[in-house]
């Protein structure tokens, strides 16, 4: 590699500090833009402002008793107590 001697640098180019470069204000912007936020369908707004959905199931035990509750592998009836198949 050769090194130049400084004088020749020195009569080709003005300094740097003879004329400083402007210096930007606003950021640089980013290198992707942000992607859009998905639009949610109306059925899912519902959806979601109603709680989401029930976790329940209708479940009828050999006893004649139907009834509803949380789903579950461990469901018992609340009238006789067996437990009841999922």
């Amino acid at each position: 590699m050769r090194v130049r001697p400084k004088t020749n640098l020195i009569s080709r180019r003005p300094s740097r500090d003879a004329h400083p470069a402007p210096r930007a204000t606003a950021p640089a912007p980013d290198a992707a833009p942000a992607a859009p936020e998905p639009v949610e369908h109306p059925h899912q707004h519902r959806s979601r402002a109603s709680g989401g959905p029930m976790d329940t199931a209708q479940y009828a035990c050999s006893c004649g008793y139907v009834f509803n509750a949380a789903v579950s592998t461990s469901v018992a009836c609340p009238h006789c107590g067996t437990g009841q198949a999922w």
